[in-house]
């Protein structure tokens, strides 16, 4: 039996082939799950073919051979790079039983905002759902001093039922918090996190393990958490995979500088870079509209499409977080992740499958024919003080955190373009701004006008006439077709009239975290909605660029009112390309 891959560095994407029929590959679909130590740390800690969700096995059966990953069993280098492993007859292999696994998760930074606020209520909420293996254990891990009935009592301040009518709420949640426990330790000693190794293996019991680390700290501390993980804490018989939280780095330096840091102690499948925009509904539906709708499928192109605005806003400014904020700004803290990430799965092309690399390598050709950012393409703002009703507004620079003289911009707007067949002069304006006159995210496709349109002379603007579809991502999830349509009556009078899904009109099922999703998605292997590094060194390479050239030239933003609409030059920049931004239109929804 041999194993087959076609790149050294992909080690999750082996071909697996019977000696007795070249051409079948495995039937079962299970996990290929190398233990840890079996073959050399730095080449690969487990080896994983394609599985479904909730199924994993300890060995794959191929007809009447099967390969044999047993914990503590030896390979050597030598016999990996031949392709040749050691084969077992088949009544000697067998499927590990899920009752035989545990999942442990540690929240490495759980005394931080956000493992309290959006990773334990996550967590909480899929064990509510019946989504968490039966046996599973969550650790928080961080340099306070804290007992486990004291982390208890902090995570239950976050926690809430989904539906609280249905079932035993406090009976729920009291089983979740009795299995939370807590182990302090400095971040990046192999002595603390070997302690915390020592209380997970007593957890464990002798089963099974899978471990997953969430890594909930500022990025500088990554390394060395990851080190630690590494050579003190991995599993010793299952998977173990790390979840980052961004910013991953500043610019493409310090990005590439993070990510070579984090390829020392893990392969590239144990990395799962989370962006939590691409856990939103809304976001997971983008492709289901797209490639399920055969009425979208011919639209979608640079011959019906005149251009694609993909705007966020937030109708309240830096409070709390002015200090972590400046450092960054609104481009690299929304737009080279967020919106860019929703702009490639707008535009990529239909994959090939379903499965994660086929619509990860899709996206990278996306980024790829896109050109770096230019100046005269970018309007940066920054909010300053107003008075409304009474209220007043702070600015930006008097955040205590904040330096007097920032320039560090609060708003942006971008003019993107796309050179490949499909959307060559296709204008993608972006906009993300903070104290701004709303709170939105959404994705507006403006459509081109009718060609010989009979109707003209019925619409004193024709772009008020032209077909919009909308997209809105948050607050209450929505999708909008903009329709002309003919006012019922004996004269000849027509109308713009919507055709909505509203979510929560549609579906009583309340809408899951986009955290949720992202978790749950991390502990059964699949990386669809997580970024891959040849991705992450792309896209910012499209940004870097450009802030540099704002922070060399100390560019100064445009000012704006808390609570306005942003800078005037951003309407001047779609102006430049015939667009009229579609979140200020009098038929906002």
């Amino acid at each position: 039996m041999a194993l087959h891959s076609p790149n050294r560095a992909s080690y999750s994407n082996f071909t697996i082939r019977s000696p007795s029929s070249p051409t079948h590959q495995w039937n079962s679909r299970c996990s290929l799950l190398f233990s840890h130590g079996a073959f050399p740390k730095k080449y690969v800690e487990w080896v994983s073919a394609q599985c479904p969700r909730n199924q994993y096995s300890r060995f794959i059966c191929i007809r009447e051979n099967a390969i044999v990953p047993a914990p503590g069993k030896k390979t050597s280098l030598k016999k990996l790079t031949n392709g040749a492993l050691p084969t077992t007859p088949m009544a000697e292999c067998r499927e590990v039983d899920k009752g035989d696994s545990t999942v442990s998760i540690t929240v490495v930074g759980a005394s931080g905002d956000l493992a309290k606020k959006k990773i334990y209520p996550a967590l909480f909420a899929l064990y509510y759902e019946n989504c968490l293996p039966k046996h599973f254990t969550i650790f928080g891990y961080a340099r306070s001093k804290m007992t486990d009935a004291e982390l208890r009592k902090m995570v239950s301040k976050t926690l809430k039922c989904r539906i609280n009518e249905r079932g035993n709420c406090d009976g729920k949640m009291d089983e979740f918090l009795n299995r939370c426990f807590y182990q302090s330790g400095q971040y990046d000693s192999d002595d603390n996190f070997a302690e915390l190794d020592k209380k997970l293996k007593e957890h464990e019991a002798g089963r099974f393990s899978n471990r997953l680390f969430y890594l909930s700290v500022p990025p500088n501390i990554f390394i060395d958490v990851v080190k630690c993980v590494s050579t003190s804490t991995s599993s010793s018989s299952g998977w173990t995979r790390v979840i980052v939280e961004k910013p991953f780095g500043r610019d493409s330096e310090s990005s590439a500088a993070l990510t070579r840091g984090l390829k020392q102690y893990l392969v590239e499948d144990q990395i799962f870079r989370i962006d939590h925009y691409l856990g939103k509904e809304l976001v997971e539906n983008l492709s289901v509209l797209r490639f399920s709708n055969l009425i979208f499928q011919p639209l979608w192109s640079r011959q019906y499409i005149r251009n694609v605005q993909l705007n966020f806003s937030e109708d309240f400014g830096t409070e709390g977080r002015g200090g972590y904020f400046d450092s960054y700004g609104i481009i690299r803290d929304i737009m080279q992740n967020h919106l860019l990430q929703i702009l490639a799965l707008f535009a990529m092309e239909s994959p090939v499958s379903l499965d994660a690399e086929d619509i990860r390598n899709e996206k990278v050709k996306v980024l790829r024919s896109m050109k770096p950012l230019q100046l005269e393409n970018v309007v940066v703002g920054q909010y300053k003080s107003h008075i409304k009703d009474g209220v007043s507004y702070p600015t930006y620079t008097e955040d205590k955190t904040v330096a007097k003289d920032s320039l560090t911009p609060t708003f942006a707007a971008a003019a993107l373009f796309i050179d490949n067949a499909r959307w060559d002069g296709v204008p993608f304006l972006m906009k993300a701004g903070k104290a701004l006159h709303m709170q939105r995210a959404e994705i507006r496709v403006q459509f081109r006008h009718v060609p010989g349109n009979l109707y003209k002379r019925f619409f004193t603007d024709l772009d008020e006439a032209t077909n919009e579809l909308f997209i809105r991502l948050q607050p209450n999830a929505a999708i909008y077709l903009k329709i002309n349509n003919k006012i019922p009556g004996l004269g000849m009078r027509l109308d713009c009239s919507n055709l909505d899904l509203l979510y929560a009109a549609r579906y009583s099922k309340e809408i899951p975290d986009a955290y949720e999703r992202l978790l749950l998605d991390a502990i059964e292997g699949e990386r669809r909605l997580f970024i891959r590094s040849d991705e992450l060194d792309v896209a910012w390479k499209l940004f870097t660029p450009l802030l540099k050239e704002l922070e060399d030239k100390k560019i100064t933003p445009e000012l704006y009112s808390y609570g306005s609409t942003g800078p005037i030059e951003a309407h001047n920049l779609a102006s430049k390309y015939n667009v009229k931004w579609g979140d200020l239109s009098t038929d906002n929804y």
